[in-house]
């Protein structure tokens, strides 16, 4: 077997997760923010393991290579997702999507809801797929950026198109071609999260907030505006608002963003930077308006009619949850099945309608109407052809470039 000399993570890579993990996007709620209540240690262990044990810079010339599919003959497949991302029946007793696969194709899935966050996660089964070894699972679930590490060591199948017919027609052209999957070779989006800014119409006073720089510069906001404690998002927006491109930045645009948020900071405009405990200041008052998760939102709003948002018309920034093939996997044939039954509409319709994400799926609008007409008119779960243009992704980033960004943005945030 290879050895590997490890790639350790930077002080600010590290600070970075710790963020994420306590308070950001990995805290990021399941319909009622049981996602954050099995990090703890877990997640703080599996952040221990790669800041220790390291993550290789390259994969190994045979650690991607397919095992021998058994899915003929095993009609199995072992699904790794997160808590609370699945629909269940009323009498929460069974799992009604997962069910109906089970008995169109005689597939058993064994389903675990296994993954408390994508560090934690990641730590628990790299050790298995550096050593080209099974991880045990068919189908797992993880945000853009650690689909991406995993797809660029090496770690991950390369799909069949022809077991994929409705995912390959279906999936949405904001989610189609993300930089670190080109065409969907190796993965398709589960969810996409949206970062948006959000505002109390109560604490505005009646007026809309609908930009970054009217969040950096409305003397009227002073003091009561947030940014959210994770990079991608805060720059991401920021730069959107300063007309350049996510997707396509230069170091010299990311010193550009740095230093306009530094600005708000230093007159105190900006109150603080969050991660998703924004949430309770927003519904309050105390803070008026700032940069939020859809998935919040949306759950705010049940409870609070002041609770409005607003898709800049410099556009917004979005990431997803990815299903991806483990290297090694037995059964990759009946994960491609199951892949591709969630792209049915019928089937994404009544999955959108128990988790409340955005929906991946072209041509679920009827079908979602028919479940609930609320639901399918709420552009934060099904955005439409205007807001679905606006969507725009932070690009990929070298070690060294996350290593970098990571500590200019620790600076500008204080920690």
């Amino acid at each position: 077997m290879e050895s590997y000399e490890p790639e350790r993570l930077s002080s600010a890579q590290l600070a970075a997760m710790r963020r994420s993990l306590t308070s950001g996007r990995g805290a990021l709620t399941r319909r009622s923010l049981l996602r954050a209540s099995g990090m703890g240690a877990l997640a703080l262990g599996g952040m221990a393991t790669l800041g220790a044990c390291g993550i290789p810079p390259a994969k190994r010339a045979d650690a991607g290579t397919a095992s021998d599919d058994h899915s003929a003959e095993e009609k199995e497949v072992t699904f790794s997702n997160w808590t609370e991302y699945m629909d269940v029946s009323e009498d929460e007793k069974g799992r009604p999507t997962l069910e109906a696969f089970t008995r169109r194709t005689g597939i058993r899935v064994k389903y675990t809801e296994d993954i408390n966050d994508n560090v934690e996660f990641f730590g628990k089964i790299k050790p298995q797929l550096a050593a080209g070894q099974n991880t045990g699972r068919d189908l797992i679930c993880v945000t853009d950026w650690l689909a991406a590490r995993i797809i660029r060591l090496g770690w991950a199948q390369k799909l069949d198109p022809s077991n994929l017919p409705h995912a390959f027609a279906n999936v949405s052209a904001q989610f189609r071609t993300p930089d670190w999957d080109p065409g969907r070779a190796y993965s398709y989006p589960w969810t996409g999260i949206p970062t948006v800014i959000a505002y109390n119409v109560k604490a505005t006073g009646g007026r809309k907030v609908d930009s970054v720089t009217q969040l950096l510069d409305d003397p009227k906001l002073k003091g009561r505006v947030s940014f959210l404690s994770e990079m991608r998002d805060t720059i991401g927006m920021t730069l959107l608002d300063q007309g350049k491109d996510p997707g396509k930045f230069t170091d010299t645009d990311f010193d550009g963003a740095i230093g306009r948020l530094q600005k708000a900071v230093d007159k105190k405009q900006i109150r603080r930077f969050t991660g998703n405990d924004y949430t309770a200041d927003l519904s309050k008052g105390d803070i008026a308006a700032c940069v939020g998760w859809a998935g919040d939102i949306i759950q705010l709003q049940a409870d609070n009619p002041d609770i409005r948002f607003a898709i800049p018309a410099a556009g917004y920034i979005t990431s997803s949850d990815n299903l991806l093939v483990p290297a090694q996997a037995r059964h990759r044939t009946n994960a491609e099945k199951l892949i591709d039954y969630y792209y049915e509409p019928p089937v994404a319709a009544q999955l959108a309608a128990y988790i409340n994400y955005v929906c991946p799926v072209d041509g679920v609008r009827d079908e979602l109407a028919k479940i609930d007409e609320s639901m399918a008119s709420n552009t934060l779960i099904l955005p439409d052809k205007e807001m679905a243009a606006k969507s725009r992704s932070f690009r990929s980033l070298s070690t060294k470039e996350e290593t970098a960004y990571e500590e200019k943005f620790a600076k500008l945030i204080g920690v």
